[in-house]
């Protein structure tokens, strides 16, 4: 009776928008092309959660010591990425509801509230990694103290209030600015690394070792956590409403491949910069030896010294600051989106940003303090195998959601795709399992 009441809730019920105010202020007039630029963006804010500081430590620790055998599981992570988007961008634009109101429509109270605590460790996981990176990224700028640096990016939130203020269009526009920053940042270490094009290509096939080795599993954990985030499924969901579509099954149809073409293009910039990562530290530090290079700012100082080129290292540290900062545009928005979608509960950016903030900001301040930069390195890759831990618990409701006929109608996901996204949904589920079992040993 319980699932009854609810199905029928679903096809009456309209919840009300999230990011109100953002919600269905971009035409999409035009012809094909008008039409794909004016779509794009949404990917964007949510590539930026595939290239964030968290993807640093972790790209830095897989390349330095394992060389180029992770870079297959970067590829797999980012295939899972454009998957589990395409579906996030389908259900909002299907059901005009964001992930999270699904959640809280479809479920019982008390698996909602369970569901929306694990978002908000997710969201706490990744903002703690935007804290830190950032910080990093302003003591090598400006040799500005690491535990200052922490507590100078809670200011951000200034930054936040004013974009979003300012039209969702011009957030889009800093964002891909930023992301463009990143990748010719990377594109410089690449040309300069000179990285053995084979032994690139051999890289992106999957070794056994990856599964075997409990050294590697734990890296290639932390890369899938830190690629495939739960939080960016919520916030994909809710600003692909942002374009003004059509409310009809062509109109609906057609707002569907443009997001997923978005999206697409996006996470492939995404993936370029994740290898790039990964491939310069394979090139630079474990070819010469330096394979315990995990640490943000080892490599920033061997940088130079490796390459023999003045400016590597400041022009690292630059790609760094633009990625903490991206970041943080993206998780204000998602942190709304939760808490509205989960609670049905309304906050001013303001204030959501101030808790969410403080959430990353105590456990960095207290690392920081008493263990240094060591603890922070460390504390990144956790930070993602957080992320990878509560991963499951946003992609079975999603996958669930988008195959059901009752909740998605005559968009419900074809057969093959139902038996991908499982396939998907179960992989995550098991290396995830399987990182828990050799811990415990």
């Amino acid at each position: 009776m319980a699932k009854l009441e609810r199905e029928v809730r679903w096809r009456h019920s309209r919840p009300t928008p999230s990011l109100a105010e953002s919600y269905r202020t971009i035409s999409v007039q035009g012809g094909w092309w008008r039409k794909l630029l004016a779509f794009a963006g949404p990917g964007y804010l949510v590539a930026v959660g595939y290239m964030d500081p968290g993807n640093w430590a972790t790209d830095l620790a897989g390349g330095s010591r394992f060389g180029y055998a992770l870079l297959s599981v970067i590829l797999v992570s980012n295939l899972l990425a454009v998957l589990l988007q395409g579906l996030a961008s389908k259900l909002g634009i299907v059901t005009g509801r964001d992930l999270a109101q699904a959640c809280r429509d479809a479920y019982s109270r008390p698996t909602s509230i369970a569901l929306w605590l694990g978002a908000e460790v997710a969201i706490a996981a990744c903002d703690l990694a935007e804290v830190i990176g950032s910080a990093i990224a302003l003591q090598l700028l400006f040799h500005i103290p690491l535990i200052i640096g922490v507590i100078l990016t809670s200011l951000d939130v200034l930054i936040v209030l004013y974009l979003q203020h300012s039209g969702f269009r011009r957030l889009e526009a800093v964002v891909v600015v930023l992301i463009a920053t990143i990748g010719l940042c990377f594109l410089f270490e690449l040309v300069l690394a000179r990285p053995d094009l084979g032994a690139v290509a051999r890289g992106f096939v999957p070794q056994a070792s990856v599964v075997t080795n409990p050294a590697q599993l734990y890296i290639a954990i932390s890369i899938l956590g830190a690629t495939v985030m739960p939080h960016n499924l919520y916030l994909h969901s809710s600003i692909v409403q942002t374009r003004s579509y059509e409310e009809t099954p062509s109109g609906k149809r057609e707002a569907i491949r443009f997001a997923f073409l978005d999206s697409t293009i996006a996470l492939t910039f995404a993936l370029f910069i994740n290898a790039a990562i990964l491939i310069v530290a394979a090139a630079i530090f474990h070819t010469t030896g330096h394979t315990e290079v995990a640490e943000i700012e080892d490599a920033y100082k061997l940088l130079t010294p490796l390459l023999g080129v003045g400016g590597a290292s400041l022009v690292f540290a630059l790609a760094l600051l633009a990625s903490g900062q991206n970041s943080t545009l993206t998780g204000t928005l998602a942190g709304q989106i939760v808490m509205e979608g989960f609670l049905d509960v309304r906050l001013r950016p303001w204030l959501r940003r101030l808790i969410t903030r403080g959430l990353a900001i105590v456990p960095a301040v207290i690392v920081t303090a008493l263990y240094g930069q060591h603890g922070t390195a460390s504390l990144l890759v956790l930070s993602q195998v957080v992320l990878s831990l509560q991963l499951s618990f946003a992609v079975v409701p999603l996958v669930q959601f988008t195959s059901s006929r009752a909740m998605m109608g005559e968009f419900v996901n074809r057969r093959w795709l139902i038996v991908l996204a499982w396939v998907a949904t179960i992989l995550i589920a098991g290396l995830n399992v399987w990182l828990l079992v050799l811990s415990f040993k």
